[in-house]
């Protein structure tokens, strides 16, 4: 018998759209293979979200969300396939949901497609730096590196990527997985977008005193 690890059951999770209890059981159904345990719960009915991925999502709504006094402000698009759920509840909350998340933590992008291939490449260089000045890991082959350096891109990712965020209501899903459970949920195709984060002040240069000249000022008026 496979081990079932969190990971395999969190993967399911995401192509199929299935609760985790209902994917944790299809794996050991099938022994820890995904592809079948996606087809296993296509059958009973459970998979959802990979049927509904490629339909059009051309309607949705744009929400807003304030923190802080006025100080922070976001506005997100998400999308879904009809009027009719954009303007339910549950979506209305769903948008709610994402632009305080995103107020909150300040993600980059929206998905990992999304973040430049400079950067990544960017991150690759400096992560082999630290792994090569690392008593530990030094003397590693270079594959084995590779392998550790693809491990850690996934925290990058985590920090700068919307979908792969832990969300702050629930941390033990992240956000791809919210809209996941949503797709299954309201039964159509729903996808984010697009959002813009504000900051109060943010790219202004500010002036800065110089508290000690100020006194120095004063003592010699």
């Amino acid at each position: 018998m496979a081990e079932i690890t969190a990971s395999m059951i969190k993967e399911l999770r995401e192509k199929s759209g299935a609760g985790m209890v209902d994917c944790k059981k299809a794996l050991v159904e099938t022994n820890g293979n995904i592809e079948e345990a996606i087809e296993l719960l296509r059958k009973k009915g459970m998979a959802t979200a990979s049927k509904k991925a490629g339909r059009v999502a051309a309607e949705g709504a744009v929400g807003s969300y304030i923190h802080m006094g006025g100080k922070v402000g976001v506005l997100v698009e998400i999308n879904c396939e009809s009027d009719f759920v954009a303007r339910g509840d549950e979506f209305q909350q769903l948008v709610k949901d994402v632009a305080m998340h995103v107020a909150a933590v300040d993600p980059r992008y929206v998905r990992r497609e999304d973040v430049p291939e400079n950067e990544v490449n960017k991150e690759r260089e400096i992560l082999m730096e630290q792994l090569k000045n690392d008593e530990k890991n030094a003397n590693k082959p270079e594959e084995v590196l590779q392998k550790i350096i693809e491990g850690r891109l996934n925290k990058f990712y985590e920090e700068i990527v919307l979908t792969e965020q832990p969300f702050v209501k629930d941390p033990s899903k992240t956000i791809g997985e919210l809209v996941t459970e949503k797709i299954a949920s309201i039964k159509e195709n729903i996808s984010i977008r697009r959002f813009t984060r504000y900051k109060l002040g943010e790219g202004i240069e500010k002036k800065q005193d110089d508290f000690a000249a100020e006194v120095a000022s004063m003592v010699g008026s």
